[in-house]
């Protein structure tokens, strides 16, 4: 349980750091490409064996690390344009909601178990995280000429969810859980770069300190995030479905509060509604 715990602080950290972003003017690109180089060396750090570079191709979860690290960043370029054309509920919401993909996933592909509470609780979940997201009295409203955005958010959130739980159960080595997540950071740290070129060629970078020291701020517990839900994933206290459900309802949950407490934000009444039922769906989703 503790290292589903750590992994829900670690989110909401990061929830912090993008609110902070917002306040300082931080360009993100920047900072997410800085932040993936931090959580490589991070995770570099936490690894317990001897590393050779030279050796981590030839190990049997490599070349799909590359395909998550390409996910990993383009699918923060989406999330950013859905912001811009949408708002950030939109974005909140689909990606949060994006849970169900890795719990259906856990369900069908893993056989495992769905009685009447559990099937309740997560239901309630996903009931939960919309009405948490939302801040509008209004719902939300998207153009149906860009209704293909927050699917692709959908959709790519929880492929890399599914992703991840399916490459630690059938590739990673117990002991390379930490080499495998920061393979993952840096091969979305590379990619990341390609998109700065792009910038660059267009004549649209404009370099800002600042945006390293808030990578940094960022890639620590962004590597630790995905570490402790992968070691949650690997502990025996509930299955991938529950843990999956449980990690993203709480993470909105903490995250509401946080925006209460530290940002001063007002919740309507929707958002309520959402954190009782949040708190109840854990309730269920544990039994």
């Amino acid at each position: 349980m503790i290292y589903l715990v750590l992994s829900i602080l670690a989110s909401t950290i990061i929830f912090i750091n993008f609110k902070y972003f917002e306040r300082f003017n931080i360009n993100i690109l920047q900072a997410i490409v800085v932040n993936y180089f931090v959580a490589f060396i991070t995770g570099m750090i936490a690894y317990d064996g001897q590393v050779q570079i030279s050796q981590i191709p030839s190990l049997d979860w490599f070349y799909f690390t590359l395909i998550l690290g390409a996910l990993f960043i383009i699918v923060f370029n989406l999330m950013a344009i859905t912001t811009q054309r949408s708002g950030l509920s939109v974005v909140s919401i689909a990606t949060k909601m994006s849970v169900v993909i890795p719990v259906l996933f856990g369900l069908s592909y893993y056989k495992e178990s769905l009685n009447g509470i559990k099937l309740t609780g997560i239901i309630i979940a996903l009931v939960a995280v919309y009405l948490a997201s939302n801040k509008s009295d209004s719902g939300i409203r998207i153009e149906r000429k860009l209704l293909f955005l927050p699917i692709s958010v959908f959709i790519g959130s929880g492929v890399i969810d599914t992703s991840i739980k399916f490459l630690e159960d059938t590739y990673v080595a117990h002991n390379d859980v930490p080499l495998f997540s920061a393979t993952i950071f840096l091969a979305a740290a590379l990619f990341g770069l390609i998109f700065i070129g792009f910038q660059v060629v267009k004549g649209n970078f404009k370099f800002d300190f600042k945006n390293i020291v808030a990578g940094i701020c960022l890639g620590i517990p962004n590597y630790f995030s995905i570490y402790f839900l992968v070691k949650a994933l690997r502990s025996d206290i509930l299955e991938s479905s529950g843990i999956f459900a449980i990690n993203n309802v709480a993470i909105v949950t903490l995250s509401t509060f946080t925006g209460i407490l530290l940002f001063k934000e007002k919740l309507i009444r929707d958002n309520w509604i959402g954190i009782f039922l949040a708190i109840l769906s854990i309730i269920l989703i544990s039994l």
